[in-house]
């Protein structure tokens, strides 16, 4: 599937905080701990529980939220399928999807039961 401005603009206005718990309740559904998930989060992102928290209280959007990361450097290494989406094929001009999918699919990894040190890309 191709990514639009228009799909990547909708992505950029979502309030983070609107979508967080959508990934914790999956994630507790799944028997992983709230510190798995915020551990994957500040991995990516960088931004630890305070941050985060800081971040859902502000209702700050996924625009913001991945403008102001400092994205891990090994992320590139994120592949696969997220929503019918390959992550690897997404044009770097949709930087806010592309980021949004690779997060999800750390999650969707996590929520499978793989172990931490491969979602964390660990070399």
């Amino acid at each position: 599937m191709k990514v639009t401005a228009e799909k990547n603009e909708k992505v950029a206005n979502m309030i983070f905080a609107s979508i967080y718990p959508l990934y914790w309740n999956r994630l507790e559904k799944n028997g992983r701990t709230r510190e798995e998930f915020h551990q994957v989060l500040e991995w990516f992102t960088g931004y630890d529980e305070d941050k985060l928290q800081a971040l859902i209280d502000e209702k700050v959007t996924f625009g913001t939220f991945f403008q102001n990361a400092k994205i891990h450097p090994n992320a590139h290494m994120i592949k696969g399928v997220v929503c019918g989406y390959r992550i690897e094929e997404i044009e770097d001009e949709f930087e806010v999807y592309k980021q949004c999918r690779q997060m999800e699919k750390l999650i969707d990894e996590l929520a499978k039961g793989r172990k931490m040190e491969k979602i964390l890309r660990k070399v």
